[in-house]
């Protein structure tokens, strides 16, 4: 079955009792037993619910796993994989990770015993440099946020296997449409849901995918005792988002190849990251991972160009958090995404108060691109 179909049709996506063709919402928080220890697949909601259960299936059959969990947010799905490791344990990080991924780890985790360090996974060599014993994982986002650095999955996955280390990588940006970790040998896969697979801005999800058993049930403990599940009315609305995941995508990724090479013409624009340009340094990797360079892409302004103005004077693209509706999107990472990273890590890592990170959206490119241009010209210093 190809991936626009499975979209559709790839899991149980409808009630085997009634032939609707929507997973009904099962509102409710626990389940009728018919005696002393049997029940009908469900006992309480926590544990298990026809409409979540729906949308993990659905989210396992897209990454081509075996078992999908859903979360409360993109967080609560990272927090719980996390916590399948131990005090003394530490995680590599790739660079330019989600603020919130680095915040967690920092001021939360790091509490626990579990420590971190940022490492350059574009660089093999000094990557399998960094794996010691107490190296545990390795978490990696490609494209990275928000400078778009491009991890070779499949490559880093190997070192991991060799090394007997979980390769966990965030596929939010890319989606199972255009990028399959799993089937690049990665152990763990991770979304936030809330952005693309939603892709309406009007709920918030985390969702993970493994292929391995033990892995699995692990996972399922964790989410049954700590609790972080995703309510039946979410899980569908994000079920609803995904059968038109495909179309979105590639409304998306067209808009935002045309706004990257726009962009990458424009002497208002000193440097622009986007993995769909063949100029960028992540071009081949990425095209041998990803179908498309996506809908993301960030960019530095000339200091002939002010970045406060210029994201406060765009009329259609809206100035906000969060990314992969259908509606474009800017924001300003070091003081918005990014803002709970250390100044220092954030500028050495290249995230400067000149980048601006775009979320391209599916309206017609020329009034976007016309958007722009009326920003930087009101953003122009005198």
């Amino acid at each position: 079955m190809k991936q626009d179909t499975k979209l559709i049709h790839g899991y149980n996506s409808e009630d085997p009792r009634t032939g609707a063709v929507n997973v009904p919402i099962y509102q409710t928080s626990t389940f009728r037993q018919p005696e002393l220890g049997h029940h009908l697949g469900y006992e309480y909601s926590r544990t298990g619910n026809p409409t979540r259960e729906a949308l993990e299936n659905a989210i396992a059959a897209l990454e081509n796993g075996t078992h999908g969990l859903a979360f409360g947010s993109g967080m609560a799905a990272l927090t719980t994989v996390l916590s399948l490791y131990s005090s003394g344990d530490r995680i590599l990080i790739s660079k330019n990770v989600y603020g919130g991924t680095f915040r967690v780890l920092d001021k939360v985790f790091k509490n626990f015993g579990i420590t971190y360090t940022i490492t350059d996974t574009s660089d093999l060599i000094a990557f399998e440099k960094e794996i010691t014993p107490d190296v545990k994982a390795v978490l990696i986002e490609s494209p990275a946020n928000p400078l778009m650095y491009i991890t070779d999955i499949a490559e880093i996955s190997k070192i991991s296997k060799k090394h007997g280390i979980h390769t966990i990588v965030d596929n939010t940006f890319m989606t199972p449409y255009l990028q399959r970790p799993l089937d690049l040998g990665a152990d763990i896969v991770v979304h936030s849901a809330t952005k693309y697979l939603g892709g309406h801005s009007d709920v918030v999800a985390g969702l993970a995918v493994v292929k391995d058993e033990e892995l699995a049930q692990r996972l399922y403990f964790l989410q049954n005792a700590t609790g972080g599940v995703l309510g039946p009315f979410d899980s569908f609305l994000v079920l609803r988002g995904i059968k038109t995941l495909g179309v979105r995508m590639d409304r998306h990724s067209s808009n935002a190849q045309k706004i990257a090479e726009y962009l990458s013409k424009n002497p208002a624009v000193s440097k622009i990251y986007y993995p769909g340009l063949e100029s960028d340094p992540g071009y081949e990797i990425n095209r041998k991972q990803a179908s498309t360079g996506g809908g993301m892409m960030s960019f530095e302004l000339t200091p002939d160009y002010d970045y406060r103005k210029f994201v406060s004077s765009t009329k259609i693209i809206a100035l906000a958090e969060s990314l992969g509706g259908v509606e474009s999107l800017v924001c300003h990472p070091a003081s918005m995404t990014h803002a709970s990273i250390p100044k220092d890590i954030r500028e050495r890592e290249g995230i400067t108060d000149n980048l601006i990170r775009l979320s391209v959206g599916i309206e017609d490119v020329e009034d976007l691109i016309e958007d722009i241009e009326n920003a930087l010209e009101a953003s122009k210093v005198a």
